[in-house]
């Protein structure tokens, strides 16, 4: 079949659609998205040149042969296994979905600042959360919220590594959320496994060095600008697409120095420099992201978002809207949600696991 002819600076973008329960049935019809629960029967196709789009189509999984040449790789990264993590113990599977839960150590956190005030208390939280179904604990101590001061790392390495050292031989896997090389030295030291780092390695010249000194693995999250400004009329040409290219230029940095792509997860940074618009967009194309081939992040919990679409519930009451883009993670592939609200997320997870391994039992 003929093919369109596209200028040789053409972007393509692949995004998986058309998902279908099971695969009974429809040989040669589906695919299965990133070796995981999810089959999908078809891919949008995005051509963009010069940073616009100036192609779109649906293409049946039936009729991938209408895909232009350079658009085929990004078949095999939407199929792909992605490897798994081993940490604290733990081996972190990507066939299935994670909660990573939050434990913030910070007194000005937007959602539960102040909160936890001593070690023991933040160790004991961390060991509640695992209990109730988190696969990975993200420990952070400094606020990365919407105007945030920057913290001194001396301060954030008294709050997180007390915390970290307790919870060395529990069994969890613990994740330090930190932007800053020395905290990221100190937490791994003490017994952290992975690096969630919101700058994406850009913020502290020495992090993608330690990162791959370590062998932990890094999350890698998109951001416009820093805390302080970051929600000052933000603006993008696609935010999806520049977003995805935007990471994808990150995790080439990150394995240009060193670190193992199979130790790479992306998270495409809901509220981080983007307004409600960018959000909703980023959030309806999240499948978009599979195409880079690696787990994906999603933290979206108890965010601005959610009061701006229920008459400007305070961050106590986001709740329901937090569950809701559990689920709608859920139902793109997302691999890992990180959330505040432990207990409810695992049970929205479990619910739609259940529903999933009804689908998958083959029909008598």
């Amino acid at each position: 079949m003929s093919q369109p002819a596209f200028p040789g600076d053409a972007r393509f973008y692949l995004r998986p659609t058309g998902f279908v329960e099971a695969p009974f049935g429809h040989d040669g019809q589906l695919l299965r998205l990133a070796g995981g629960l999810l089959w999908f029967s078809a891919v949008e196709l995005i051509v963009r040149v010069g940073g616009r789009r100036v192609a779109q189509a649906l293409i049946p999984v039936t009729a991938l042969d209408r895909l232009p040449e350079a658009a085929r790789p990004l078949l095999d990264r939407l199929t792909a296994a992605r490897p798994a993590l081993h940490m604290g113990g733990q081996t972190i599977r990507f066939d299935q979905p994670h909660i990573m839960a939050i434990l913030n150590l910070t007194p000005d956190s937007f959602s539960d600042g102040g909160r936890i005030t001593d070690p023991d208390a933040g160790a004991a939280t961390a060991v509640a959360q695992a209990a109730a179904g988190a696969s990975i604990i993200d420990i952070g101590g400094e606020s990365t919220r919407p105007g945030a001061a920057p913290v001194w790392e001396g301060d954030e390495i008294a709050r997180v590594v007390p915390v970290v050292e307790r919870l060395r031989h529990a069994g969890v896997a613990l994740s330090i959320d930190t932007r800053k090389a020395a905290v990221m030295e100190a937490a791994l030291v003490a017994g952290a496994h992975l690096v969630n780092d919101v700058s994406a390695l850009l913020h502290d010249p020495r992090s993608a060095e330690v990162v791959a000194a370590s062998a932990a693995p890094v999350v890698l999250m998109h951001h416009q600008g820093d805390p302080a400004t970051m929600q000052t009329a933000p603006r993008y040409d696609d935010v999806l697409l520049d977003v995805y290219d935007w990471l994808e230029a990150r995790v080439a940095a990150a394995a240009a120095a060193g670190i193992d792509r199979a130790r790479i997860i992306v998270d495409p940074g809901i509220g981080f420099g983007k307004t409600l618009a960018h959000n909703l967009a980023l959030l309806n194309g999240l499948a978009l992201f599979h195409g880079l081939g690696l787990p994906l992040l999603v933290g979206a919990s108890r965010k601005r978002m959610i009061g701006a679409l229920s008459n400007e519930a305070p961050v106590d009451q986001r709740l329901g809207g937090s569950v809701a883009l559990v689920v709608h993670g859920l139902s793109q592939g997302v691999q890992i949600l990180r959330v505040h609200d432990v207990v409810e997320s695992r049970q929205a997870l479990r619910v739609w696991r259940g529903l999933r391994d009804a689908a998958l039992t083959p029909p008598r």
